[in-house]
């Protein structure tokens, strides 16, 4: 096991038996006074409680190492401990007709688990940042074909938060070696198990490819096993993940099933409800916000204050975002005069003359977008999707492309937390399709949530 897994683990450790300690003397304290029958159980039980909650976590598995640094599951094992924990001592106080549990049941247990998953996210937040920097990083050895395995070396290359450096490649058995990637090919696939120990890999990432059926894959598992080293299979649907997919065993074969992404019904209802009260809330939180930057367009420069441009939404319909004016008048008359800095059907220019002082300040942190906020009140947009595009751009899309028009596009979305306008053409339309793929609203609550990071650091925007 890698230090920095145990050093994480040890720090897991220790932060909850202090978020379980604190909530404890909390809840003892707060209800010192009427339990004065029960000072010395309700003492125990305090004394207990960080001990119960840590092995509880340790049951429950939030302490593995596959786990830790990357997706939800980690803190939906602690939720599913606090609830668990907190149903037992419910029935307990029930069945026992005594006072001394009820206190953890409305203090202890939830602030338990509501610090326990501050400081797990604080944790990763570190996390992220060293791997940024290229440390904590699990050491891979990628096996499949070369365009495969090239395509996995970009991705783990851009989203390094993920803590996967790809170290080696093993090509099937009769492809010339070389490099793939900028990684070198180290061998076949019947080296996989030599190349792991000789790099001192730690994880064997195996792509879908012919060679490596169920029998292949069992005997690479077996000898595997000797040096503990994870082995992780990519399935052919590599964009289609979390809730869509489920493992069902059948005539003994593990059947990945794979539900169609949810478009319409009540989870498409509760969505459009989010967006439009959440938009109404801020455009009343927001107004004397607005009204200044409006007031401040309109001085700084000749022209309006507000933007308006028909943009494509769900389905093909034509609506006309608002956003505040950032450039000068006559920008589309100048815009003959420009090329694109971006690949594909985007146009963007990173130093565009067009762009007034003020405009590029407010483009940093999407401000200018704030009156988008009307277009979400509307039904036009949600707060989160695809990025909204131009006419002339879908008349050019591809039958792939074209599925982004089966959502409503979005204030924010993966592209806005993924880079912005640094984005490669086709990087933003596989955010844009990922999205549309596996779409829920806890996803929609994720990419909110980073989108402030994204605004206030400014990265990308132009």
């Amino acid at each position: 096991m890698p230090g920095w897994v145990r050093s994480y683990r040890l720090q897991a450790l220790v932060s909850d038996l202090g978020c379980a300690a604190a909530s404890a003397a909390l809840a003892f304290s707060a209800r010192f006074g009427e339990l004065t029958p029960y000072v010395t159980p309700y003492a125990l039980l305090s004394a207990a409680l960080p001990l119960l909650w840590v092995g509880a976590v340790a049951l429950n598995k939030a302490y593995e190492p596959r786990l830790i640094g990357v997706g939800s599951e980690e803190f939906r094992r602690i939720v599913r401990c606090g609830l668990a924990l907190t149903a037992a001592t419910a029935i307990c106080s029930y069945l026992t007709k005594t006072d001394v549990a009820r206190g953890y049941v409305i203090v202890a247990l939830p602030l338990t688990t509501l610090l326990t998953l501050l400081f797990r996210y604080g944790l990763r937040r570190s996390l992220h940042a060293r791997r940024a920097g290229g440390r904590c990083m699990r050491r891979v050895v990628a096996v499949g074909h070369r365009a495969g395995v090239a395509e996995l070396v970009d991705r783990f290359r851009r989203e390094r938060y993920h803590g996967m450096e790809i170290v080696a490649a093993c090509l099937p058995d009769d492809t010339p070696g070389g490099v793939v990637g900028g990684v070198p090919v180290a061998g076949g696939f019947s080296d996989v198990p030599l190349v792991v120990s000789q790099l001192g890999a730690d994880t064997v990432a195996v792509l879908a490819c012919p060679e490596m059926d169920g029998l292949a894959l069992r005997r690479l598992a077996w000898r595997l096993e000797r040096t503990h080293t994870e082995l992780v299979v990519a399935p052919a649907l590599m964009e289609v993940a979390g809730p869509r997919t489920t493992i069902r065993p059948a005539a003994g074969l593990p059947l990945l099933h794979v539900e169609h992404p949810e478009l319409t019904g009540v989870r498409q209802l509760v969505k459009n409800v989010f967006d439009r009260l959440i938009a109404g809330f801020l455009l009343v939180t927001l107004a004397p916000l607005l009204a200044g930057l409006a007031f401040a367009v309109r001085t700084s420069s000749p022209g309006p204050a507000f933007f308006r441009q028909t943009r494509v939404g769900r389905d093909g319909r034509l609506f006309t975002i608002v956003k505040f004016r950032t450039m000068r008048q006559d920008a589309e008359r100048l815009k003959v005069e420009l090329s694109s800095d971006a690949d594909g059907l985007l146009f963007k220019v990173r130093k565009d003359p067009r762009v007034t002082p003020l405009g590029a300040l407010m483009r940093r942190h999407s401000l200018d977008e704030l009156p988008q906020l009307v277009n979400v009140l509307l039904g036009d947009m949600s707060l989160v999707g695809p990025r909204p595009p131009l006419p002339e751009e879908v008349a050019r899309y591809g039958d792939d492309v074209r599925r982004r028009l089966l959502v409503r596009p979005g204030l924010t979305g993966l592209w806005q937390v993924s880079g912005r306008s640094d984005l490669s053409w086709e990087e933003s339309v596989r955010l844009d399709l990922r999205y549309v793929e596996n779409w829920s609203l806890m996803l929609d609550l994720q990419i909110l949530w980073k989108t402030w990071s994204a605004v206030a650091r400014g990265q990308g925007a132009y």
